[in-house]
């Protein structure tokens, strides 16, 4: 009975492990929990230039005097929040566990040339290169691995998502942006009608009607922070269809029924966005839409 109960013991502990090895993917290990440092040593504040290259795309950023820009495939300043995030996640990049250092297993976690390589240069100099691959076992952890290494590790801290952008998202976006107290009157030109509503006498007003309150906050929440949705780099302006003076400023509008949105250029650039129709008509109304005596 005693040797019965030693066989099965040892039957059961058999199958646990070739069950765990049955389950674990090909060329995979589990990590340790313990940390053993930082992948790179970056200063931040000294990081001038990065690169990203995928099997379909490659980006370029520069930092040009204190602010970032996009320097290919296009010429354009960045958003600046984007490159932050992704310098401060390179800068914090931490190794819990190297998981293989076979070049033949760099397929299996995706840090081959199907990876996303990115570079990252201080003052010119290049100060960490390595590839990213895929999500290891949760969404803090991915797989990656320095550029002239075969060491493959399970990294913390870094998203792809982040780095795996579109252009277009690299971009800076903003359109026109100024303090929503700061606006005290907006000119509408729709073809040969005008109207403007001012803010006088502690209230605003359609000519020398009442505006309705909620929708003059409306727009002029819209105005303060307005963002492109996309960019339109073609060389052909569009036909403006309306127009919307206000901080100094006038904004152009042209209606593109194929794409059932709206091309918007802001008076002192050249560069055309693109914008949503339900974002655009939160800016595009009419007199009788601002009227206090239309409300019912």
């Amino acid at each position: 009975m005693k040797r019965n109960t030693f066989i099965l013991a040892g039957l059961f502990a058999l199958l646990l492990i070739i069950a765990f090895l049955v389950l674990q993917k090909p060329g995979e290990q589990s990590a340790n929990s313990a940390s053993t440092g930082l992948m790179f040593k970056i200063d931040s504040l000294s990081v001038d230039k990065v690169e990203i290259k995928t099997p379909s795309s490659s980006l370029v950023l520069e930092k040009r005097g204190v602010d970032w820009f996009v320097a290919q495939p296009v010429n354009y300043k960045a958003d600046q929040a984007n490159v932050g995030q992704i310098i401060h996640q390179v800068k914090n990049l931490e190794i819990k566990n190297i998981v293989s250092s076979k070049p033949e297993k760099h397929s299996v976690f995706l840090v081959d040339k199907a990876g996303t390589q990115v570079t990252v240069y201080e003052k010119g100099v290049e100060k960490a290169s390595f590839i990213l691959g895929k999500m290891a076992g949760s969404y803090s952890e991915s797989y990656a691995r320095k550029l002239n290494s075969d060491d493959v590790f399970i990294v913390e801290g870094a998203s792809s998502y982040m780095f795996n952008r579109p252009v277009k998202d690299w971009r800076d976006k903003t359109i026109l942006a100024t303090p929503k107290e700061s606006i005290k009157e907006v000119q509408y030109q729709y073809g040969d009608t005008t109207f403007n509503i001012a803010f006088r006498d502690s209230a605003w007003y359609v000519g020398k009607d009442k505006a309705l309150q909620s929708v003059v906050d409306g727009i002029l929440s819209s105005l303060s922070s307005l963002q492109a949705d996309d960019f339109n780099d073609s060389t052909i302006a569009p036909q403006v269809t309306a127009m919307i003076a206000y901080a100094g400023a006038q904004l152009r509008f042209s209606y593109n029924k194929n794409m059932n949105k709206y091309y918007v250029q802001v008076s002192h650039a050249p560069q055309w966005f693109v914008l949503e129709q339900w974002k655009a008509n939160q800016i595009l109304k009419r007199k009788k839409d601002i009227l206090e005596t239309s409300k019912k």
